[in-house]
């Protein structure tokens, strides 16, 4: 799906929640999250979608110690009641002593976010806010140390970020299988079957539709914050 497709296709999702597959099953546990009803979206293939176009993510996990790991992911929606996400970080990361399929741990899949102004709304008096898009998945970690699957995900990983590429004639395959096999020592893949999806929309829906309305003219206009490419310019740049 289009990023421009899903952000539109946030009003359908309120209009037709109750046709809707829930995201998970109820549970005992508590939320990751906190959200209004106003705020929440249970469907569960708009936040498959949601994830897909935002894969870079953040891996929470709280034990033997806190620890949060930025890292792109994928959704295999087929596996598992609510899907499954494979990922993989450094072998040097502590955070793999997560990777025990015993605690629990909680991927944040991000969308964009804004400052929204009071002065957009047609309503008075109100105040400033900010306005976001998240899913939280949680489930258990297990570590896929095997070098033919993990070599398998890699593989997978790169084909699905290379297609979004204009241009791009990469080819993983024809790297020599020495340099991929020293590369695949120092990382551990993981699966994580999800147990429980949270979306979290607060985007102003609640408001009347002159407020909306405003939102949508000012996001509109509203001048981007800085690119990929300004700050890693500006970065380049620094005196160390």
């Amino acid at each position: 799906m289009k990023r421009r497709d899903l952000i539109s296709s946030i009003a359908m999702t309120a209009l037709s929640a109750d046709a809707q597959k829930p995201a998970s099953a109820p549970t005992d546990a508590p939320p990751s999250i906190y959200i209004p009803k106003t705020h929440l979206v249970e469907d569960r293939t708009f936040l498959h979608d949601f994830m897909d176009e935002f894969p870079f993510v953040d891996l929470v996990t709280a034990s033997p110690a806190p620890r949060i790991t930025h890292i792109p992911v994928l959704l295999d929606r087929s596996a598992g009641e609510f899907g499954t996400i494979h990922g993989h970080i450094s072998k040097q990361n502590e955070q793999t002593a997560a990777f025990d399929q015993k605690q629990e741990a909680v991927i944040v899949f991000r969308g964009p976010n804004r400052y929204i102004s009071p002065a957009w709304y047609q309503t008075t008096p109100a105040v400033p806010t900010w306005n976001f898009a998240v899913v939280h998945a949680t489930g258990r970690l297990k570590p896929i140390t095997d070098p033919k699957a993990l070599h398998a995900f890699l593989a997978r990983l790169i084909r699905t970020f290379e297609s979004r590429e204009d241009g791009t004639h990469y080819d993983f395959s024809a790297l020599p299988q020495t340099y991929v096999n020293g590369m695949l020592t120092g990382i551990v893949g993981f699966e994580m079957p999800i147990e429980r999806l949270e979306g979290k929309f607060k985007l102003g829906q609640e408001r009347p539709e002159g407020d909306r309305k405003g939102i949508l003219a000012h996001l509109q206009t509203a001048k981007p914050g800085p690119s990929l490419y300004e700050m890693t310019e500006a970065f380049y740049k620094r005196k160390i």
